[in-house]
């Protein structure tokens, strides 16, 4: 997969010397209540769109403000040596999402990991960035079965690293995520991963710098939880 670094929509922070650690669990209907839902037919699931809010006390008009639509695309991730590229073909964006490792002790951090050539084996990526969308939902659906992991926490923008929680998920359904919720990176468990993704139209971001609001990256587990 050819990417040029120049198209990244954001520079990714780094510099930090401190890793926040996320709990594992895979995802089902039951823990995933208030951050979204597993879903079994993508391309008929209604994606929430949210009404664009009033600026005062005069009320936004009936059958408006709501009428972007829906964005539909691949959505590719791929690493290329210990770092996490990604274009969202939908919305014509790309990324640098994160870093992986080996060893849960770190000798090479984001500075120096390889950003070409083969995939390096990994154990947990290291995520800079998370958001959330506050005019719809999102919807991730592996093309190919790709098992893959994503942190969530719920909404609210006083949000710390402590509140995030990696889900697993086996690829074999996809994953809904609520307008508001915040979600990191979706990081593949292969080395290359398509997902069918919806989303509305509008994609407004409201986003969390870990590393400069927080001095630490976010660590996103690359297994299958125990049990």
């Amino acid at each position: 997969m050819n990417f040029d670094p120049a198209e990244i929509a954001d520079v990714p922070t780094t510099g930090v010397r401190r890793v926040h650690e996320t709990p594992l669990v895979a995802a089902s209907d039951h823990n995933l209540e208030g951050y979204g839902c597993l879903v079994d037919a993508p391309e008929s699931f209604p994606i929430e769109i949210v009404r664009w809010p009033a600026q005062g006390w005069r009320l936004i008009d009936a059958n408006s403000g709501d009428q972007g639509g829906i964005a539909e695309g691949v959505f590719e991730f791929w690493w290329k040596g210990e770092t996490l590229y990604a274009r969202n073909n939908a919305v014509g964006d790309s990324y640098l999402f994160g870093w992986s490792n080996w060893l849960f002790g770190w000798s090479n951090w984001p500075e120096k990991a390889a950003t070409d050539g083969p995939a390096k084996p990994r154990r947990r990526a290291l995520i800079w960035r998370a958001n959330y969308h506050p005019d719809g939902g999102q919807l991730f659906c592996p093309l190919h079965g790709e098992d893959f992991a994503v942190p969530l926490a719920l909404p609210g923008d006083d949000v710390t690293p402590e509140r995030f929680i990696t889900f697993w998920c086996d690829g074999s359904r996809g994953l809904y995520i609520h307008p508001n919720v915040w979600h990191g990176a979706i990081v593949p468990l292969d080395d290359h991963a398509e997902f069918l993704d919806r989303q509305g139209r509008v994609h407004a971001r409201v986003s969390i710098d870990f590393a400069k609001e927080f001095g630490c990256y976010l660590a996103v587990p690359m297994q299958r939880p125990a049990g």
